[in-house]
């Protein structure tokens, strides 16, 4: 069945952490509020693809089988990383879809959503994995690390002076393999949940792909499907109605708008944190430098439909 889209602009939405929740009790709750919001998009006319992170997530999965393998009774195999990145995007899109469908069953907005379990080519030669930096998995002391390491071959680091963990590459997206895909569900009216988490991380090797223990920056990925897409815009969704200079100052201000050399500048200062908001603004950055037609949008979830009326928030444009 086909449904038929709004008639206004395009938006590929980056749901930040704090949409999702840290439990699966958790995010169910919250998954309501969201889906609200996202539909107030819709109502509004933007067309929209939905794209999450997965930390709390994947790494609880993650935990789980670890902690169940380290009991030979239990009969646990082993799970690899880019499966538990697989169940994560399985279960937080069908905890979005349920409330989606659910908000435009209410509203009588004759579309319908889905999730697409959607993989991310990374190239096998990226620097990134000569240099795994993102923590994953449970802490070990210093001893059991270094024996995870031997007996599995992962990489171990100590993480801030709580322990050590295993520790995996962030590469650079390349590539959405599930594309045509998605973009044939959204040109034929579907709200789409895709790229949860960056997506699972693949090489291309023999003609195929090939998963690997990787992590991809979530708001990376959503700037390179917009971009990929040409939408309209892209919205990064955070903790803060915007983008904020000398942020925790007395002379703090919020910035209304930034061209890309404005934001290079204040990125150059120091003004956006690594970890935080950096990433953000570089995602943005990138977007509308590889699609200059469009809009980059940094905002909160609660503010993301005034946002897209462009009554706040940050706007990034290319000039």
């Amino acid at each position: 069945m086909s449904y038929t889209k709004g008639n206004g602009p395009s938006a590929v939405v980056a749901l930040g952490g704090n949409a999702l929740g840290d439990t699966p009790e958790e995010q169910l709750a919250l998954v309501e509020t969201t889906a609200k919001h996202i539909v107030d998009m819709v109502e509004d006319g933007v067309n929209v693809i939905v794209t999450h992170g997965n930390g709390p997530q994947v790494g609880m999965i993650n935990n789980a089988f670890d902690a169940a393998c380290k009991d030979p009774a239990n009969k646990v195999p082993a799970m690899p990383f880019p499966e538990c990145g697989a169940m994560s995007q399985g279960y937080i899109g069908y905890h979005l879809t349920q409330a989606l469908l659910a908000q435009l069953k209410e509203r009588n907005i004759m579309r319908s959503s889905v999730n697409v379990i959607t993989q991310t080519v990374v190239d096998a030669n990226d620097p990134a994995f000569s240099n795994p930096t993102k923590p994953v998995g449970s802490f070990m002391t210093e001893e059991e690390a270094k024996a995870y390491a031997e007996k599995t071959g992962c990489e171990v680091r100590e993480d801030a002076g709580r322990g050590w963990r295993r520790v995996v590459a962030s590469p650079k997206p390349v590539r959405i393999v599930e594309f045509d895909v998605v973009k044939d569900l959204f040109d034929n009216g579907y709200l789409v949940v895709s790229t949860g988490g960056g997506g699972i991380p693949v090489i291309e090797k023999d003609g195929s792909y090939q998963g690997v223990p990787a992590v991809i920056d979530k708001d990376r990925s959503a700037s390179m499907l917009a971009a990929d897409f040409e939408a309209d815009m892209l919205v990064i969704l955070t903790a803060v109605e915007k983008v904020c200079i000398n942020f925790g100052k007395p002379n703090q201000e919020a910035i209304s708008t930034m061209s890309v050399a404005e934001a290079r500048k204040y990125m150059d200062e120091g003004q956006f944190a690594p970890g935080s908001m950096l990433p953000k603004v570089e995602a943005c950055i990138e977007y509308v430098e590889k699609y200059p037609k469009g809009k980059a949008l940094i905002t909160s979830l609660e503010c993301a439909a005034a946002g897209l009326r462009g009554e706040t928030g940050t706007v990034i444009t290319a000039g």
